[in-house]
């Protein structure tokens, strides 16, 4: 990325947060905004500015954003809270998310012969997680039952950084395939285990350790105004940058580290809640880039290798993949038809798809059937980012109206800071 595409898109960063509230009330979200303006600026056919989808930059600061916001995801919920309201979201991640794994990578494999059977899996799991940025009318709506709204926070919240084991995996095992790798069968199951291992020991360690610091140094007194946010910033860019130099992935590290961070930090700190607020803003910040970046080189990718099948796959993956694992995992939990439909359809794909869509392109190279694959995942998200960015507000509205307890609650880890990510 060069220095007048940063500062462009500063520029538009600082025109979207001028007008954000009034674009809200339009149903217009930031990722929509971003995702236009990158493909009408920056798109490689016509765009004025130059965004190199391989560039190493690019996919930096596309692994740093999904790090922290993977962080302060994890760190924000309050396992209290949780254990309360345990039922719902716990069915969502435990029930419905290998289940929208596996039925999205069966669509994959039968609506694309050409696919390994790891490229299909690979987007099955990158097309599970969801963004509740893209519905954030929801989740910031205190007219919709509490029980809802925390379950969706819960589930955006924590689903990517489950998956990410299972994406890592999968590309693993496709570069073996697609021949992008000279690694030979055990190195490709072994090495994501290692991975992992590495990843969820630097994560633990430096979560748990500089919570404990943190608090001690608040306790006697020995930091200045604003020196809690600074630390807190440091966890996720210590624990992301740690596990990958020692050969571990960085995102399971980032994302073991706030949950670490969360739960061992003092319950009765003063300023608690705004520890954590400098990895939130800097992520969100970053994320308006990955999203200038998506619409500028993974949008062009969609339309150039997309083909019926493609806007089939994405079709069924926004409705059925989504929609029968939540009805099936909320068997059983005393939630009416259309709780379970309004629940099901608020499920984005977002910002860590975008990520991993990043990651297959480092991973395997640029080929067709590469093309294809990273085709099928961007082509879903851009379609989710305008389906379910205008569809949030009414749909929102008609749900309160029916089924509101309005009850003006906090509506979960994620809810505070939707309002700037919208």
């Amino acid at each position: 990325m060069t220095a007048s595409t940063l500062g462009v898109l500063m520029l538009l960063i600082l025109g979207w947060a001028v007008i954000s509230e009034r674009l809200a009330r339009w149903n217009i979200t930031a990722p929509l905004v971003f995702t236009v303006a990158g493909f009408l600026i920056a798109n490689p056919s016509w765009g004025a500015l130059p965004v190199d989808v391989e560039a190493p930059q690019v996919h930096l600061l596309a692994e740093v954003t999904l790090a922290l916001l993977l962080f302060s995801d994890a760190a924000r919920v309050d396992m209290a809270s949780l254990r309360r309201n345990l039922r719902v979201p716990g069915r969502l991640l435990g029930i419905g998310l290998p289940l929208s794994v596996l039925l999205g990578s069966l669509a994959a494999a039968l609506l694309f012969d050409d696919f390994t059977w790891a490229l299909a899996g690979f987007i099955g799991a990158a097309l599970a997680p969801t963004d509740a940025a893209l519905s954030a009318q929801v989740i910031n709506d205190a007219r919709i039952p509490l029980r809802v709204r925390l379950a969706l926070n819960v589930e955006s919240g924590l689903n990517d950084g489950i998956v990410t084991p299972v994406v890592v995996f999968m590309l693993s095992v496709a570069a073996g395939q697609l021949g992008a790798t000279d690694s030979d069968h055990a190195d490709t199951v072994i090495g994501p285990l290692l991975e992992l291992g590495i990843g969820i020991l630097v994560g633990a360690v430096i979560g748990l350790g500089s919570a404990k610091l943190i608090a001690l140094g608040s306790r006697r007194r020995w930091m200045l105004s604003g020196g809690r946010r600074l630390a807190a910033l440091t966890v996720p860019l210590s624990s992301f940058a740690l596990a990958v130099t020692l050969g571990g992935n960085g995102f399971i590290a980032a994302f073991v580290a706030g949950i670490a961070f969360g739960a061992a930090l003092p319950r009765d700190m003063s300023d608690r809640d705004k520890v954590g607020e400098l990895p939130e803003l800097v992520g969100e910040v970053l994320s308006f880039g990955v999203w200038f970046i998506f619409g500028a080189a993974l949008v062009p990718i969609a339309f150039e290798y997309s083909s019926g099948s493609t806007l089939v796959y994405a079709a069924v993956s926004l409705t059925l993949v989504r929609l029968l694992p939540v009805a099936l995992a909320l068997l059983g939990a005393r939630q009416d038809k259309a709780t379970v439909l309004f629940m099901g359809w608020f499920g984005p794909r977002g910002l860590a798809s975008v990520v991993f869509a990043l990651l297959a392109v480092e991973e395997l190279g640029q080929s067709e059937i590469v093309g294809k694959a990273v085709s099928v995942v961007a082509f879903t998200v851009f379609l989710s980012v305008i389906l379910h960015g205008v569809s949030a507000g009414p749909l929102g509205s008609r749900y309160a109206g029916q089924y509101g307890d309005n009850v003006q609650a906090d509506g979960g880890p994620r809810a505070r800071r939707q309002i700037h990510r919208q």
